[in-house]
């Protein structure tokens, strides 16, 4: 009887916050006073509260209008939506790069998210700002999120790109650039789709049993941190407890890494997995252990797992003690297997979607524009 009249209760409070969307009871936005951008209109099209246990699943679609309310561009936003702080699946973040908003002008921001929240009192969803960075690389915000690492490295990447586009737009004119954008397209619908998935802590429950690999390295000639050795253990679909070993190669102390893991399956299939975090005090020529509590596993989309054979690493990215960041040139990216198997950056993305959608001379006059 108790669960019933539970169950009756969460479904009476589910209704009534789908009934008020956007209410001042249902989502709270809270920019900070001295905030470098504002609100100007925000729609709730649609936010839905289902039971799901002892909590609500929180569905929640809006479009959000922003004004840079400063003197400087903005490049690059990031929202932290906040349903419950310390629920897992409480909380999630809406990114925004290769944006160009000069002062007073207005941009959106979409919100499409699935959250999770314990009952009580007070609004649904919190959306507040957890970082703008802006034309010169300065960033706005509390940065909870690490943002500005990332937002940084988008940007960093969006003038290489940008500047790659253009090279072949003059080496080459109008037409190379369509050969060139044509192939990028095709590599994209080329790469593996498959369904990695990462998980902290332990070994999953496997039949095979495990294996201790070496793991073989990409080096990037320009990479500021090598790789060194590594190993790693291999179960099924699985492969966790990764320990590389790197050396600090230049003349600036680093705090920050990330290694990017191409995996192999045993048909001798390749596909980049992603990168992981590691956060490191490595001193102009010394030398750490990286070993990051990861697991990866990896599926086919239709959920059958890949059995994996092995691994390679490449260090993708570097941040310094200044906050200065390393990413790969164009020429790095060059490497016929990084080539691909990487996934291209927003920015790229971008410019290629500008020209599949609107052709040739838009994708040629927005590159004239932007640096």
């Amino acid at each position: 009887m108790r669960s019933n009249l539970l169950f009756i209760g969460l479904l009476a409070a589910a209704g009534a916050w789908a009934q008020a969307p956007g209410s001042s009871s249902s989502v709270r936005i809270n920019l900070p006073p001295d905030s470098p951008v504002t609100l100007v209109s925000a729609d709730w099209g649609e936010l839905r509260a289902t039971p799901r246990g002892g909590a609500m699943q929180l569905d929640l679609r809006a479009a959000l209008q922003l004004r840079n309310a400063g003197p400087r561009r903005v490049r690059g936003i990031t929202l932290l939506v906040l349903a419950q702080n310390t629920t897992p699946g409480g909380k999630a973040s809406v990114s925004v790069p290769s944006l160009d908003v000069g002062p007073g002008e207005v941009f959106p921001v979409r919100v499409d998210l699935r959250l999770l929240r314990p009952l009580g009192g007070g609004p649904l969803v919190e959306v507040g700002l957890d970082g703008v960075l802006f034309e010169d690389l300065s960033f706005f915000g509390p940065d909870r999120l690490n943002s500005r690492r990332l937002m940084t490295a988008w940007e960093l990447e969006a003038r290489r790109d940008r500047r790659y586009f253009r090279s072949i737009l003059e080496a080459r004119g109008p037409e190379g650039l369509r050969n060139h954008v044509l192939a990028a397209l095709a590599r994209q619908s080329e790469r593996p789709r498959l369904d990695v998935r990462m998980a902290r802590g332990g070994r999953a429950t496997n039949a095979e049993p495990e294996r201790e690999v070496q793991v073989a390295f990409l080096r990037l000639p320009d990479a500021p941190v090598e790789p060194v050795t590594g190993l790693a253990r291999i179960s099924g679909n699985e492969v966790r407890a990764p320990r590389i070993e790197v050396r600090n190669r230049s003349d600036r102390t680093v705090r920050h890494l990330e290694i990017g893991w191409i995996l192999r399956d045993r048909q001798g299939r390749e596909f980049l997995a992603g990168s992981v975090p590691a956060g490191v005090s490595l001193a102009p020529g010394g030398r750490a252990s990286v070993a990051p509590e990861t697991a990866l596993r990896v599926s086919e989309r239709a959920g059958q797992p890949v059995p994996l054979e092995g691994m390679t690493g490449f260090v993708s990215q570097v941040e310094f003690s200044d906050g200065k960041l390393w990413i790969p040139t164009r020429h790095a990216l060059a490497d016929p297997r990084l080539e691909r198997l990487a996934a291209p950056s927003p920015e790229e993305q971008r410019l290629t979607e500008i020209y599949r959608k609107k052709g040739l001379p838009a994708l040629v006059e927005e590159l004239k524009r932007l640096l």
